[in-house]
């Protein structure tokens, strides 16, 4: 019985030794570093955003110091966020990606078995050439719906938008390959087609053209526009106030294995909405706060858009 005592003493001593351990061990998160007013991340300036706020909270909420690390996504056609974020997770630079769109496409089981990481902060020569063995996605609850939205030129500023057809007569201007270019592109069989203006994500400046009068509406991202319009509190370019009906929630996304983690993020998650906490960091961060809608993952996304 001594002997029996004895070895389940030193296993009770040796699993809360563990559980300790892994209390104390940071959560990492990563995120963008260059998306405000959802995240930024610059040399010598303190890490600013919603998701910076937020992610403090969840580790708070589950007992770990936090951790952020921090890695650059490319604005540009070849860029694939759901790769780039897989890769960043299956390497193990991190336990979780904030800010993530939340579809079936973003989800799914990726197309190749390896991708290269995204540059990050730390990364070395070897780092940027490696290729990294891709995992299973699983997301967390939902924490923002992010929608896109309608932003208006000087010169268009008094009209009212309530439906894309709306955008009618209007020199129209978007980025190539994004979704308000299929949005735009396919409404009512094509209609606005020759209205339209291609632009080249990451080379032309979308909303300085926009500014400048160049153009007189596209359809983006809403917290793109709340970052512009924090950067240019004298910007001529307005929000018309209307939300394109098909939109994606964001929240975290982990490795399928990890659900212990994904189940406590879930419940801090929960427990800071009821709180009002979310909507709360949002209002400090600058960014138009709308909370999550069904369904929680969206479905094929461009089969919507072209639908509608």
């Amino acid at each position: 019985m001594n002997t029996w005592l004895a070895t389940w003493s030193v296993a009770a001593i040796m699993a809360t030794a563990a559980s300790a351990a892994s209390a104390a061990d940071p959560l990492k998160i990563c995120l963008d570093e260059d998306r405000p007013p959802l995240s930024a991340h610059h040399r010598g300036q303190p890490d600013t955003g919603f998701d910076v706020l937020l992610a403090q909270a969840v580790a708070d909420r589950i007992g770990r110091p936090l951790k952020i690390q921090w890695f650059e996504s490319k604005l540009d056609e070849d860029s694939s966020p759901q790769l780039e974020a897989n890769a960043l997770l299956s390497d193990g630079r991190c336990s979780l990606v904030g800010g993530y769109a939340l579809t079936t496409d973003t989800l799914a089981a990726p197309g190749m078995k390896t991708a290269r990481l995204p540059d990050f902060a730390g990364a070395t020569r070897d780092d940027r050439r490696r290729r990294v063995a891709l995992g299973v996605l699983a997301p967390s609850k939902p924490y923002v719906f992010s929608p896109m939205t309608v932003v208006l030129g000087p010169k268009a500023r008094e009209r009212r938008i309530s439906d894309i057809g709306d955008l009618s007569g209007l020199r129209l201007a978007i980025e190539s390959g994004s979704l308000g270019d299929a949005v735009l592109m396919t409404f009512d069989k094509g209609r606005l087609i020759d209205d339209i203006t291609h632009l080249v994500p990451g080379r032309d400046n979308l909303l300085g053209a926009l500014d400048r009068g160049d153009f007189d509406a596209t359809l983006i991202d809403l917290a793109r526009f709340d970052a512009h319009r924090a950067a240019h509190p004298d910007t001529a370019i307005t929000a018309s106030g209307y939300y394109y009906p098909v939109g994606a929630n964001r929240g975290y996304v982990g490795l399928a294995g990890d659900t212990a983690l994904i189940g406590a993020v879930n419940k801090a998650l929960g427990d800071l909405a009821t709180d009002g906490k979310i909507a709360e960091f949002g209002k400090q961060a600058g960014l138009t706060y709308l909370p999550p809608r069904e369904p929680a993952v969206l479905g094929d996304v461009w089969m919507r858009i072209i639908q509608r």
